[in-house]
């Protein structure tokens, strides 16, 4: 019976995928690929050595490329419509004049060179007015909602053990730099970094009128106290523990326990009606209240003043913008600022985005393309049950649980069915400073509303132009933005070998972050409970530790190492998305085929596709804070990582012992 089920199934499955054939009306030509390399030694390189050695980095970008450095060409488009829409005086409270007049207010440097500091000047005297811990607490609440974060890092999100509520959450934050362990390691690099973070605040400073010798004092005092708080601080890779970031507290509790932020008072000034909330990591805090007792008043308006001057920074007069880019320069190596049109354009998508995604929609994606996606989708899901299916080392018992939630995904693609409404939003053409804390204060309103109230499974939480595509696993959804639906990862004239080894791959990608390390711990309705047995489980993490393992040998600028810990969710997702792809590719007819197209099998297309869309270079430097801070593993190891661990890539290119990538079979990592 369970082969007749199976049979069936693939049956269908290939039924579905043949119908999702894509027909061509041009030819995709393959270019960049350096036929000087060989495939098994490094495949990565081979299939993007010669673009790799001809393309330069913009000197205004980190890097150059498919996935997030697509996001450059996209800004330009996006520039393109407000260079358009803010020429023109439009409708009061319309999207078009919200967009354009934001943007045009953002442009009008000569308006925002003469104001200096003056935006923030009330905010410094505020500051300068605390008179002990409770209007300390009072001004960090209020400009929280203003969108000026310091020491309370406070967000809305679903319960992970009652999903479909929302709970006020509380996180670590309270830091300038990257992330905890940038103040504590002692490498020439990163004291580098350490240096131009302090001459940065203390240029800051100057800026606002402090003598040489006190702008740095101030800076040495602010870098004292977030190397405190940074100290409690959990590492990028123990925030990966779900179960650990759980904490639901009440707040009489807290209230008891960190007495000195009498959270109390704290929630009703943050505008929170709650009982109880989750505190991601209590350390912080309980750090955070024996600081707000022991470090002097002074230095706590101190570095408020310097929370402040970082957060807007680029809000003002010049000399703060090149303040801010000189710091950027020494962390990413970007040679020279963005364009001020396109810092704008970024500031528009985070500040109005679903309405700037409204007329880019309108302008650039076509319905179509939503539609064959949706059906791409489907067969991406049917693949991965077959996979499910065939898995030897789960129990059937896991196994129909794990069915259970690959069908209870939500698939959002392209864009909302809902846009968000920005009424309340007021926008003026000659007022950016208080256009940016307008959007803001919106956002907060917006998220703190949601406290308490029923999760909103229709609301995105990208902009609709941004190459990206995410899981959510406390909605159980994939979300594909019509940002990542053009090529290289999908085009409508591209044979299916290259859809399916493109966009493909990202949906089996995403597919699979629903099981990863992290996903894996919450069941179909995005509720964190222990859903397998403890068996499969144990099996599952023997299998993850395998990815973590071989991802620790990886190298990145000649002796720096990809993190497997921190990058086992997105490692694990690529290894699985590559298969789940390929077994759908395999149920089209050009994927039944043998049939070449300009000299390469459908096989060998399908693989050079996944190594063109993470075609990607960056700066030295920006690798280096990626590689410390992202949980994606570097471009080059997102290809050459799965495909070694993939046997039916070792057919379509001859990989033999002795080639570098080359893995005995049984040494072949499977998780899914």
């Amino acid at each position: 019976m369970k082969k007749l089920v199976y049979l069936a199934m693939a049956l269908l499955s290939a039924s579905a995928c043949q119908r999702a054939s894509m027909p061509t009306t041009k030819r995709v030509v393959l270019t960049g690929i350096d036929p000087s390399k060989k495939p098994g030694d490094d495949f990565f390189t081979y299939a993007n050595g010669i673009w790799n050695d001809t393309v330069q980095i913009p000197p205004s970008q980190t890097g150059v490329g498919s996935y997030s450095f697509l996001n450059y060409p996209q800004r330009i488009r996006l520039q393109g419509i407000l260079d358009s829409v803010s020429t023109t005086r439009h409708p009061a409270g319309s999207i078009e004049q919200q967009v354009g007049d934001f943007y045009a207010s953002g442009m009008d440097t000569a308006a925002i060179n003469k104001r200096g500091y003056d935006p923030i000047k009330p905010l410094l005297a505020r500051i300068d007015a605390v008179a002990d811990v409770a209007s300390l607490l009072k001004l960090v609440a209020d400009e929280q909602k203003a969108g000026n974060g310091s020491i309370i890092g406070f967000y809305v999100g679903p319960d992970d053990k009652q999903s479909s509520i929302n709970i006020a959450q509380f996180s670590q934050t309270g830091i300038g730099l990257p992330e905890r362990a940038y103040y504590f390691k002692t490498d020439s690099s990163t004291i580098s970094i350490q240096n131009a973070y302090k001459t940065y605040l203390t240029r800051l400073f100057a800026l606002t009128g402090a003598e040489p010798s006190v702008a740095a004092q101030n800076a040495a005092v602010t870098y004292d106290i977030e190397k405190q708080l940074a100290d409690a601080h959990r590492t990028n890779i123990e925030l990966r523990d779900v179960k650990a970031n759980y904490n639901k507290l009440a707040i009489a509790d807290l209230s008891q326990k960190q007495p000195a932020l009498n959270w109390t008072t704290l929630l009703t000034d943050l505008g929170v009606q709650a009982d109880s909330v989750n505190v991601g990591q209590p350390a912080y805090y309980d750090k955070l209240n024996a600081m707000v007792a022991t470090v002097p008043l002074q230095n706590w308006k101190v570095y408020l003043k310097a929370q402040a001057l970082t957060n807007y920074a680029d809000l003002l007069s010049q000399p703060f913008v090149d303040a801010s880019f000189a710091y950027a320069k020494v962390l990413t190596g970007q040679a020279v600022k963005k364009t001020r049109a396109e810092e704008m354009t970024q500031a528009v998508d985070r500040s109005l985005g679903d309405a700037l995604a409204q007329l880019y929609v309108k302008k650039y994606f076509p319905e179509a393309a939503r539609k064959r996606i949706a059906v791409l989708v489907d067969n991406l899901k049917k693949a991965f049950e077959v996979r499910i299916n065939r898995l030897d080392w789960m129990s059937d018992s896991t196994k129909t649980k794990a069915k259970e939630k690959l069908y209870a995904f939500t698939q959002k693609i392209g864009y909302p069915d809902k846009w968000r409404d920005y009424s309340t939003v007021t926008i003026k053409r000659d007022a950016y400073f208080e256009n940016r804390l307008s959007t803001n204060k919106n956002d907060y309103a917006y998220n703190v509303a949601k406290v308490g109230q029923k999760v909103d499974r229709t609301e995105w939480h990208t902009t609709p132009p941004t190459v990206t595509a995410y899981n959510n696993p406390p909605l159980n959804e994939i979300v594909f933005p019509a940002g990542i639906l053009q090529a290289p990862y999908f085009d409508v004239n591209a044979d299916d070998a290259l859809n399916y080894g493109g966009i493909g791959m990202v949906i089996g990608h995403e597919i699979t972050h629903s099981f990863d390390d992290q996903g894996a711990q919450y069941d179909k309705d995005g509720n964190v409970t222990d859903w397998w047995t403890k068996a499969d489980y144990a099996k599952f993490k023997a299998r993850t530790q395998q990815v973590i393992d071989q991802y620790n040998q990886f190298t990145v600028l000649d002796s720096v190492r990809v993190k497997g810990a921190l990058t086992v969710g997105e490692n694990t997702a690529d290894i699985a998305g590559v298969a789940i792809a390929y077994d759908a590719f395999k149920m089209t007819e050009q994927g039944k085929s043998a049939d070449k197209l300009d000299g390469f099998t459908p096989d060998q297309r399908f693989f050079i596709s996944i190594a063109r869309i993470w075609r990607v270079k960056t700066r030295n430097a920006y690798m280096g804070m990626y590689v410390n801070t992202n949980p994606h593993s570097p471009a080059k190891w997102r290809v050459n990582g799965p495909l070694m661990n993939f046997t039916p890539f070792y057919n379509a290119f001859n990989v033999q012992p002795g080639d570098k990538m080359y893995k005995p079979e049984k040494n072949r990592i499977t998780v899914w």
